[in-house]
């Protein structure tokens, strides 16, 4: 770490607030926000923090820290929201912003106008949605003007020119589509109260006012104003005729958001999808799509639907049902209780009714991001990134370099050699062709690079050769000329050579080599194919790690359990399964292990670890 940002990082404060990571020219590369800003800042360059590829590499590229500190999280929450929509930076996950769905707006203004928006503003108005299906925002337009009597016009309706007789009244009023408060016909006391009850009907609560408007209706029957509950009594008609059509699901007739994820990890993609309950009925559905997901887990990814959703949202229920948990849970019932003030619990339903709701939630999820990946692939079909535009032409490669194979070896001090391949379609991972490897030919205790790389690539290409492709059009070597000879070798064994190009990139001066050639391709350092070659073979170097460190744990796992003379793999497999960890079952009564594995295996291991003998000082896993 570079010392000015060390210094930086000292004087960071322990107050909530909000943090972006900048690079060398000073561009917003992450913003976040933290309870503690100068533990969840710092957290970042402590060697032994585990971060994802996407955040280990943003890491390397901050230059300095800005910090904005605020008095609660819930308050950083919302600042981080609004600065990664202004700026949207390069590292964090990126939610669609639903704004271009439209919403209705209850106006800030005297008598207020309902009417539909795409554009909310921070105005003191009111806005519920949005609105993912259109005509189901225009029913319930239709459904207002037809119950209620609202005025549509854009006048001024301040008490002076009212007082002053300026207006006249128009056909709303004749056909009996408004009360003129205009004219001073209606009152603002009573026009607000209508106000009320479309608010209650947006917020889906079409229950609870059709028991007011029928306590109303027989207040005014009973004081003989016909007319009056002839109009209620036609409101309640609509609203009754209105509510047949919204589904019920739940017979509690509660007020829940439920919530489910849907990630595809190969599209580098997510959606979050919420069906909004009220009365127990289904009122309306959003969702959120998320790019840019990287490793980042299913919980950090379902908080960030539910911020994103609660700080653009109207209405708080007092339950939310998810599929999955999120994060930082205690922050969402933070952010809830301040804007509605009351309690909000946060459920992930495993069984029952209310289990078999959020399934529905998550179906949904499901299609709505296939439909989304569908449209994207469309969108994109036949197009290819400048990035393979510019690898094809800086590399003089006969044809565009569109599937792209990496190779890396990993391993720990010679043991626990593997090897990894990836493969790049248009210039993005394509997951579900990666591939790792366990060495044969190079064994624990001594490493050889040149070796492990010539029979990764000979058994990758050998296979290629026997079922006749899919053939890459660019092979990538993470090394230099050592390693590329040797996978020139295994190519001429399998004979494969020559079918596509093949080179080799090394770590220290960042060089192509061609096989060989002496000299390397000049690639300019910010070049968009040589940024290609790199992601492709940090990614190698990643999956390779991750597979290596796995096999790593699975084998101390089971190596001090099968040291036991008449202890075999499988005993030693039922009693990990059975204990969770080496410790718990050094730490096991004979009776318990017995229960398990018998008394003649039980007595071996107790002996074992009683008398200490060959005691390993695995720590426990």
């Amino acid at each position: 770490m570079r010392p000015e940002l060390a210094e930086r990082l000292s004087r960071i404060p322990t107050r909530p607030g909000v943090y972006q990571h900048k690079d060398e020219a000073g561009k917003v590369l992450y913003v976040g926000k933290a309870k503690n800003l100068k533990a969840r800042v710092s957290s970042y360059f402590h060697a032994g923090r585990n971060l994802d590829g996407r955040l280990r590499i943003m890491v390397s590229k901050v230059r300095d820290v800005e910090v904005i500190v605020t008095d609660t999280e819930v308050e950083a929450l919302l600042l981080e929201n609004n600065l990664i929509k202004s700026l949207k930076p390069r590292y964090n996950i990126l939610l669609r912003d639903d704004k271009t769905y439209p919403f209705i707006c209850v106006k800030n203004e005297p008598f207020p106008r309902v009417f539909s928006t795409r554009r909310p503003r921070k105005d003191g108005s009111k806005y519920f949605g949005p609105y993912t299906d259109v005509r189901s925002m225009n029913l319930m337009l239709d459904t207002i003007r037809s119950i209620f009597r609202l005025r549509t016009c854009s006048l001024n309706l301040a008490a002076e020119p009212i007082a002053a007789g300026k207006y006249e009244v128009c056909l709303q009023y004749h056909i009996k589509k408004c009360d003129a408060p205009c004219v001073g016909l209606q009152s603002r006391e009573d026009y607000d109260k209508t106000i009320k009850q479309v608010e209650q009907l947006l917020n889906g609560k079409t229950g609870g006012l059709i028991s007011l408007l029928k306590d109303e209706m027989q207040r005014v029957a009973e004081a003989m104003d016909f007319e009056e509950a002839a109009k209620l009594r036609d409101q309640i008609a609509a609203l009754e005729k209105y509510a047949e059509r919204q589904k019920v699901v739940s017979g509690d007739l509660a007020d829940r958001d439920l919530f489910a994820l849907s990630l595809d990890r190969e599209s580098n993609a997510a959606c979050g999808a919420v069906f909004q309950m009220r009365d127990g009925k289904i009122v309306g559905r959003r969702h959120i799509y998320l790019s840019r997901i990287e490793e980042t887990p299913e919980d950090e990814l379902m908080q960030a639907v539910l911020e994103r959703y609660y700080t653009e949202s109207t209405f708080f229920p007092r339950e939310l049902l998810l599929s999955i948990a999120c994060a930082d849970p205690e922050l969402i019932e933070d952010l809830l209780r301040e804007n509605s003030g009351h309690k909000v619990t946060l459920h992930v339903p495993q069984r029952g009714d209310k289990a078999g709701l959020v399934r529905i939630v998550e179906k949904n999820a499901e299609l709505m991001l296939s439909e989304h990946l569908i449209h994207k692939q469309k969108q994109t079909e036949g197009r290819v990134p400048h990035a393979v535009e510019k690898l094809q032409k800086d590399l003089s490669l006969p044809r565009l370099p569109r599937r792209i194979e990496c190779f890396d070896i990993s391993h720990l001090s010679g043991t626990d050699v593997v090897a990894s391949c990836v493969v790049f379609i248009d210039g993005q991972p394509r997951k579900s062709e990666y591939r790792t490897y366990k060495m044969r030919t190079v064994g624990n205790g001594r490493s050889d690079d040149f070796q492990s790389m010539k029979e990764v690539v000979g058994r990758r290409y050998g296979k290629v050769v026997e079922e006749n492709g899919p053939w890459p059009d660019l092979v990538v070597i993470d090394g230099g000329k050592g390693q590329l000879s040797s996978s020139v070798q295994a190519l001429v064994d399998v004979e494969a050579y020559g079918k596509f190009p093949l080179v080799g990139l090394a770590k220290r001066l960042e060089e192509v080599f061609f096989p060989g050639d002496t000299e390397s391709v000049f690639i300019s350092k910010d070049s968009a194919s040589l940024q290609l070659l790199q992601r492709a073979r940090n990614e190698a170097h990643r999956f390779a790690v991750t597979f290596q460190r796995k096999q790593r744990k699975k084998n101390t796992l089971h190596t001090e359990l099968e040291e036991i003379e008449g202890i075999g793999p499988a005993t030693a497999r039922k009693l990990l399964r059975a204990f969770g960890s080496l410790k718990r079952v050094r730490e096991a009564s004979e009776t318990l292990l017995s229960e398990e594995v018998g008394p003649y295996a039980a007595r071996l291991v107790r002996e074992y670890f009683d008398t200490g003998e060959n005691r390993s000082s695995e720590t426990d896993h």
